[in-house]
């Protein structure tokens, strides 16, 4: 789900800098909610060799999401875990920790999954879950905004700029620190439908960078930001 709420808590230790959990390609874990629009941009910039990293499972709690869809035609492992048939949020993130551990994953990756989790699930992937939201956190975020509500709220606001957000989840509900943004215009005439397509067109070329910047280990977490460290220098 995404919603923002941030408590002053540090979310994650001082000058952490984030690696790979394995050697090799990054292997990367989508959970999805929906369409999967944004899976589909990671996959395909994973295929044309734009990312180091492949996609190796795609997690849904939503049987009919287009996503899982979207998964099988690309060869990629696509499963669906129905949260209702668990007794709570808890029980059915560690399903979904032990499915992600299967696929050996590095970086899970979030694409609108309507989901909020729980310790069992952010403590297991600490530092290596990403998230996407469409605005320019802290702006247009919190109960409700999600979705064309998020763009239908930038319009009614007046606001001349949105855009997107990647950033790292934590125990605090979308508070992560930010790994980068991608700003958007607002036009006269826009629709909450028409801006959210300029706002999806940055998504798309967002999250490929951020996970190409975990995949090759030059982000580092210092208390609420994220530094980019530079490419490292050939052997």
């Amino acid at each position: 789900m995404r919603r923002c709420h941030y408590s002053g808590r540090e979310p994650v230790p001082v000058q952490t800098e984030v690696k790979q959990a394995m050697p090799g390609k990054l292997k990367v874990g989508v959970l999805v909610s929906g369409g999967g629009t944004n899976l589909q941009a990671i996959m395909d910039h994973a295929a044309d060799g734009r990312l180091d990293a492949e996609v190796a499972v795609v997690i849904s709690n939503v049987e009919t999401a287009y996503a899982l869809e979207r998964a099988r035609q690309a060869g990629v492992n696509a499963v669906f875990l129905d949260h209702r048939a668990y007794p709570d949020r808890a029980a059915f993130d560690r399903v979904v920790v032990e499915k992600l551990r299967e696929h050996e994953i590095g970086l899970v990756a979030l694409a609108g999954y309507m989901r909020i989790f729980t310790d069992v699930f952010t403590d297991a992937f600490a530092g290596r879950i990403m998230n996407i939201h469409p605005s320019l956190i802290p702006a247009f975020c919190g109960k409700g905004m999600h979705g064309l509500h998020v763009h239908q709220a930038v319009l009614d606001y007046g606001a001349k700029v949105t855009g997107c957000t990647v950033h790292f989840v934590t125990r605090e509900v979308d508070a992560g620190p930010i790994i980068l943004q991608r700003a958007a215009p607002v036009l006269d005439d826009d629709t909450a439908e028409i801006l959210s397509e300029r706002v999806l067109e940055q998504e798309h070329e967002a999250y490929s960078d951020a996970i190409q910047l975990f995949a090759e280990a030059r982000l580092r977490i210092e208390g609420r930001r994220v530094r980019v460290l530079p490419p490292r220098e050939p052997h």
